[in-house]
Formats: C-alpha cells, structure tokens, sequence
C-alpha cells in the first residue's frame, strides 16, 4: 500500500521542523566523535592512530548491527514521532554523563560513551528516515531524501569545523602528554552538547503523527536472543532483489566510506606533516561538501536519471581512490574528496529512493532498519580489517590504494544489475 501524496505537509513548517531535529541531531553525534578522534590525533601516529580511529568508528557501529531488529520493530509498532522524541530526551541524559567524564578527565569512560550514543541514533535512524516516506508521500520522496541528505552533511560539517576550532582553542594555551588532560582542557565543549541535545527534544515535540496508531504487538525476546527474528528479517529483505541489492551497493560504499575515515588522518598527517586537527577534519569535511553537491543534484535528478546516476557515481568513486595515494598537496587532497564526496551523493540518493520507494509500507521501519544493519555490518567489517592490516604494519598508503581495486569489481556488478531489475521494473518512470 502506497503513502498518499501530502503536497499541503511538505510546504508547510513540519518538513522544515524535522530538517532542523535531524540537523541537531547529526551535529551533537559528531561532536562527540571529532573531540575523542582528535584526542587521539594529538596523541598517537600513524598505525597506532589508525586502529584506535577504527575502534572509535566500530563502537558506533556495534549498536545499529546489534539494534536492528528492536529498532525496526519500533519504528513500525510506534509513531515515529514518539520514537524521535524518547531518543532526544536520552540524548540529553547522555550528553550530561559525557561532559561529566570530560572534567574529570575519564577518557576511557568518555570513549566508551560513544557506544551509548550511537545507541540513540541506532533507534533514532529507521524512524527518521521512515518518517520522511509519511510526511512528504512517494513523488515527494527523492528531493526529500536529497535535501535530508544534505542537512545531515551540513551539519556533519559545522560540527566538524566548530569541534575542531573549539578544540584547538581550548588546547592552545596549555601544554599536554595524555588523553586525560586533553580531555579536561577541552571539557566546556559539552556543554554545547547538552545544550543543543535539550533544543532537539523540544523541537522534536512538535512533530505531528501522520499515521493511525496500529494495535500493539509484543517483542519476542526470545526469539531476538535466539536470532531468529534476525534471520526472518533478513529473510524480509531479500523478498525483493532490487531492494537487496541497493542495500548491498550502499553497504559497499559506506563500508569504503568507513576505511577512508580511519586511515586517510594518519596518512595525511605523515605526508602533509600537519598536527593541527582543524586541518585534517577540514580536508574530511570536504567529502561532505561533495556529498551535499551530489545529493542536491540526485535529488533533482533521481527521478529520470537513476539508472545513469549510479553507474556515474560508482565509476566517480573508483577514479577518484585511484589518485588519492598519489597526492601531496593539501589544495589536491580538498579537489579530490571533494569529487569522492560528489560521486557518492550521486550513488546512495538513487539506491535510497529505491528502497523507500519499493518497499511495503507495513514492513518500511524493518527494511529501513535491515539497511542499516547491513551497511554497519559491512563498514565493521572494513574497519576489523583496516585494524588488522595495521597491527600487522602495513602503511595507510597500502591500505589506501588497495580500495579502488575492490570497488572496480564490487560496485560495477552491483550498478550493472541493479540498473538491469529497474528496467525490467520500470521502477520510478
């Protein structure tokens, strides 16, 4: 059964509202991240960096893998709304708990942290995205997606550039030889936090509830332990090909996405000689610019263009991991993450549309999660190996240049299929 079109809701201030809770809420996500990823830039090099950079990234993977099926049932069983808010207001609760371990200079503690609040976001994710297929309705659903694409990024990139600068800042005037007392020097920065935490919960209680509440259904706890409710959710998502395969393309991406992150700050570090970290998560964000470029031109494009869109934006990718190694100019770096940025945007907008698009309403919260346990799974995956290749000494150079050929094969076979189901489909036309 299809959303009906809800033309009046998408120009009113409720599609608004939520671009604004789910600015805030990717910028608060980051934040914390940026401050214990730079903590351990100022402290360690090269592959001692790269694998707790990995560790970091896997702590916020863990909760999606190991959330998805209560997540998903969730999102279906309960307004989206009501979940957006209780993660909110547990977000505010969190955040308290991490500006205390900051003062008291608990950097283990604060590192640990980051698991729990990537828990929130593991709810949070499948009724967000959910959400948007309500509010704005099926022909709506690509430029929506696009323009939530683009706010996450352009949050992504503010907290990256105010962490960072309020980071350095605090640090500047102050000697320092441990994780400990980075992690006191820089404490008023959680307050930030908490502060902006409170303001995503009051304006997510604005959010309306735009479906009729079904009748309530219990959670077979057995069954998760068991795992067998992850087997028939799996199951779920490979009743459509074209919807697996999308989630496959997306995992490979992000999985990718995941070893760049972990091993490009290192790397840059040995040959740029940079320590300053507004530098590194500056040259980071710009994939996120990329990104925004990407998703808005998807967003307009999707509709008519998908196939062509995805094929473009794999081979983007693959070019551009080529002449990464390659560089040693931090103006060649920014152009060419940039571009890896760009390309991306123009892959995943398509590959999400499809699957919001193409998937049952009554099971969208379980798909939507599915999704983001598989890409979390794959980017694990990438992480566990990127770790391995550094305990085992290889250079962030090697590990770099090994990615281009693994996406030459992967995305290719996934575009080249996934655009010969659409045709057949005739999906979106």
């Amino acid at each position: 059964m299809r959303v009906a079109l809800r033309p009046s809701l998408y120009r009113t201030t409720h599609f608004i509202l939520f671009l604004i809770i789910a600015f805030i809420n990717a910028f608060v996500d980051l934040g914390h991240k940026i401050i214990i990823q730079n903590t351990v830039f100022k402290i360690y090099d090269d592959n001692q960096q790269v694998v707790l950079t990995a560790l970091i990234n896997a702590l916020i993977l863990l909760p999606f893998i190991l959330s998805f099926t209560p997540s998903g049932f969730l999102a279906d069983r309960f307004a989206k709304p009501r979940i957006m808010q209780w993660a909110a207001f547990m977000t505010i609760i969190l955040t308290l708990f991490i500006t205390f371990s900051y003062y008291q200079g608990w950097f283990i503690f604060a590192f640990c942290m980051t698991f729990l609040l990537a828990l929130q976001s593991a709810i949070y994710s499948p009724a967000k995205y959910g959400y948007i297929r309500e509010l704005v309705g099926d022909q709506k659903i690509a430029h929506a997606n696009g323009l939530t694409q683009a706010t996450s990024i352009v949050a992504i990139l503010s907290g990256i550039v105010l962490f960072s600068v309020g980071f350095e800042h605090y640090l500047a005037p102050h000697d320092f030889d441990s994780e400990q007392q980075i992690v006191m020097l820089i404490a008023p920065l959680g307050w930030l936090l908490v502060i902006l935490s409170l303001i995503e919960f009051l304006l997510a209680l604005g959010l309306p509830d735009l479906r009729k509440q079904k009748q309530a259904r219990p959670f077979n706890w057995q069954q998760y332990r068991q795992g067998q409710l992850l087997k028939n959710n799996v199951i779920l998502l490979r009743q459509s090909p074209l919807i697996w395969l999308a989630i496959l393309a997306l995992s490979l991406f992000w999985g990718v996405s995941q070893t760049v992150l972990a091993t490009f700050p290192a790397f840059a570090k040995l040959v740029l000689h940079e320590t300053n970290t507004i530098i590194i998560q500056g040259l980071l964000a710009c994939a996120g610019i990329g990104i925004i470029i990407g998703s808005v031109i998807a967003g307009k494009l999707t509709n008519h263009f998908y196939r062509h869109l995805i094929t473009i934006g794999a081979l983007g990718q693959i070019i551009v991991l080529s002449m990464l190694p390659q560089l040693a100019d931090s103006v060649m770096f920014a152009i060419a993450i940039i571009c890896f940025g760009l390309f991306g945007g123009l892959f995943i907008v398509p590959l999400n549309t499809l699957i919001q698009h193409h998937a049952p309403i009554s099971h969208l919260g379980t798909i939507l999660a599915g999704n983001n346990w598989l890409q979390n799974m794959m980017m694990l995956t990438f992480l566990v190996l990127t770790m391995i290749a550094a305990l085992f000494n290889f250079s962030s150079w090697f590990i770099l240049i090994s990615l281009p050929l693994i996406l030459s094969i992967s995305f290719l076979l996934l575009s080249l299929k996934i655009s010969d189901i659409t045709i057949k489909l005739d999906i979106l036309d």
